[in-house]
């Protein structure tokens, strides 16, 4: 697929899934790609990761897990496409439709709001909602805690449940996008640093660190020029916190969005955090204050929100350019 076709198809994707997100009766029905994804790796999880292999092995095992979880992807993606191409707008409105399950903005900003809308009745509230969206443990958690975890949640999960899986579509097509989604819900489930998964998803975990590179940058550059544009917040703070912070988080991706995001609205982000029973130390995102609220959280939204207009923009100027 030439870009003359997979950039339309991106920006298509990412306005059906923005109006109508992915409908709860078809989920009902068929349920959802990644829980199909999820469904064949859990099945080779139980095949191939074999805790009386050596470390060396296993990590094989794992490499050669992945590459038997992404086939189907791609198999099924390229078949899609190769069979709805020929009928013109109408495949073309098919495709924009299978690739509309891929982004989840939309999911997102839900997950989000009822952290806020939980915290406005309670301290317990926003723990269950806060809960549905981090893996750290929300027990421990005081409303100020709720509030930055759902606002690093928002940053981190607006590059690779948004950005990404449009960059890859808009580059690769349904395919593209499709394998950016297997192999990030492979991550999610196996890319794990414990005695399980250590060497089984090591594989799994370095790729979507690599291919999370280019989406990561490009949430923070999203993130700053809203900040610039959105009442209240700030680019040039967003920017000076990316420039600080971003390289200093232990992971190679998750720094830029959150530090442009704590940035922009001059807030304290990450630092150390509980996950389970174990205390991760990490560096801190921005300057600012550690004191958030739902209102930092509503205000995260809305920059969360302009930040997704941003990438549509330019994603329809790539695509006319593309078509002429």
């Amino acid at each position: 697929m030439s870009l003359s076709q997979s950039l339309p198809l991106a920006l298509a994707a990412l306005g059906l899934e923005a109006l109508i997100g992915y409908p709860t009766p078809l989920y009902r029905v068929v349920g959802h790609p990644v829980t199909w994804m999820g469904a064949w790796l859990k099945q080779l999880d139980v095949l191939l990761n074999r805790p009386d292999a050596s470390f060396a092995m296993r990590r094989a095992l794992g490499a050669l897990g992945l590459l038997l979880y992404l086939a189907p992807a791609a198999l099924v993606a390229g078949a899609a496409t190769r069979l709805l191409e020929p009928f013109g707008v109408v495949g073309f409105a098919a495709l924009a439709l299978l690739a509309a399950s891929l982004p989840a903005q939309r999911s997102l900003d839900a997950h989000v709001r009822a952290v806020a809308d939980g915290l406005d009745r309670g301290l317990d509230e926003g723990r269950r909602a806060v809960a549905m969206v981090v893996g750290r443990n929300p027990r421990i958690l005081d409303q100020a805690g709720v509030a930055r975890a759902a606002i690093e949640s928002l940053a981190e999960n607006f590059s690779d449940g948004v950005v990404a899986p449009v960059l890859w579509t808009a580059l690769g097509g349904l395919t593209g996008g499709a394998l950016y989604k297997a192999v990030n819900t492979a991550d999610s489930m196996i890319g794990h640093r414990d005695d399980r998964y250590a060497a089984f998803g090591w594989a799994s975990a370095r790729l979507d660190d690599v291919i999370n590179l280019p989406a990561s940058r490009l949430a923070a550059l999203w993130l700053i020029v809203a900040a610039t544009l959105a009442p209240g917040a700030s680019g040039l703070e967003a920017a000076r916190a990316v420039r600080r912070d971003a390289v200093k988080h232990r992971s190679p991706n998750a720094g830029w969005p959150e530090s442009a995001m704590a940035g922009a609205l001059g807030l304290k982000l990450a630092g150390p955090r509980v996950y389970g029973e174990t205390l991760v130390d990490d560096a801190f995102m921005g300057e600012g204050r550690r004191d958030a609220d739902s209102g930092d959280i509503r205000r995260a939204l809305s920059l969360y929100r302009l930040a997704c207009v941003i990438e549509a923009l330019v994603l329809a100027i790539a695509a006319l350019i593309a078509l002429r």
